[in-house]
């Protein structure tokens, strides 16, 4: 057996939506913080993401996380995110994953019935509250970066003439959010097909005219999300498909889309503080959110979001990379 790489992981899938936790094989990337190490990654690494996402080795939703040390001294691990549409500054489903893959292997000191990790993301500290049972995790509440409304009541013009109304929201990622109503579609698995041409048709329009950049990082930039909500929706219990570029739906309720989602509700005053918050995916799995508190991202209203959700181990594995494959960086059909 030939191999140029090996890339030791313990896979893992949040509410349904796949992590790929990367243990070792990597080494520490070169960077002062994390940002600095997702953008050294992103460009002198790129080919070692689509090995492990693309086909074959992952698939078209593929989602995964590479552990590092930490660039600050009061974390206990950083991670960098990583998924078939790039590298994001930060990932719930991800960092829910990446906690409990933490407790379950023995990589971060298990205490019962609450062991507390402390992550270095791009995006920021997020701290991990895994809920402990006989050694095993059964959930895990996260504390996510500030998270705020970035404008409310836009509108944009698609390329069929059609105006549609948005709100954009920051809660780790930037995401367009609206009523599927305003496309005429149904909340309906069966109409998957038109509901993701619909909300990429949105994301590259929005990108097209007013390309969101984070206040205080212009690294973070772009809506590569887009949440459209379900008629019945409430500020109470949201159901939603979420698709994301450069074309699938996440199957997870989405963390740092629960996040911001809250941000919108609480800036549209009708999601008040520490009231909880039912977050539905598209295949009907639920993170529970709640808003702790306020706060400022760069003289923006924000709020301090957590989430709670649950992750499941699905397997360990070494990946490859034989010198004769044909296919070093995997493929996309």
């Amino acid at each position: 057996m030939r191999s140029k790489l090996v890339l030791h992981a313990v896979d893992s899938h949040t509410e349904g939506m796949p992590t790929r936790v990367i243990t070792g094989g990597i080494g520490t990337v070169p960077g002062a913080t994390m940002n600095e190490r997702r953008l050294w990654f992103r460009e002198h690494r790129d080919a070692v993401k689509q090995l492990l996402m693309n086909e074959p080795r992952g698939h078209a939703a593929m989602s995964g996380a590479i552990l590092q040390p930490p660039t600050r001294p009061d974390c206990d691990w950083g991670v960098l995110y990583i998924e078939v549409s790039g590298y994001l500054p930060m990932c719930g489903h991800g960092t829910i994953g990446v906690a409990t893959v933490l407790v379950e292997t023995g990589m971060v000191e298990v205490t019962e019935p609450v062991t507390t990790i402390r992550l270095d993301t791009p995006a920021g500290l997020v701290v991990a509250e895994v809920a402990v049972t006989d050694g095993a995790a059964r959930s895990v509440t996260l504390r996510n970066v500030p998270s705020f409304a970035a404008g409310l009541d836009r509108e944009i013009t698609l390329p069929d003439g059609r105006t549609v109304g948005y709100d954009l929201a920051y809660g780790g990622n930037f995401y367009a959010i609206v009523p599927l109503d305003a496309f005429g579609l149904p909340f309906d698995r069966a109409r998957k097909d038109d509901i993701l041409a619909a909300g990429l048709s949105l994301m590259a329009a929005v990108n097209a005219e007013a390309e969101p950049v984070h206040p205080e990082d212009p690294s973070i930039r772009g809506c590569h999300h887009v949440h459209l909500y379900a008629p019945g929706t409430t500020a109470r219990h949201s159901r939603h498909a979420m698709v994301i570029h450069p074309g699938w739906f996440d199957r997870s309720p989405c963390g740092t889309g629960t996040s911001a989602r809250m941000a919108q509700l609480h800036a549209r005053g009708e999601l008040p503080l520490h009231t909880e918050f039912v977050n539905e995916s598209f295949i009907g799995t639920r993170f529970t959110g709640r808003l702790l508190g306020t706060t400022e991202v760069a003289g923006v209203p924000a709020v301090l979001p957590s989430f709670t959700g649950r992750a499941w181990i699905t397997g360990t594995a070494q990946y490859l990379l034989d010198p004769a494959d044909p296919f070093p960086e995997g493929f996309v059909l």
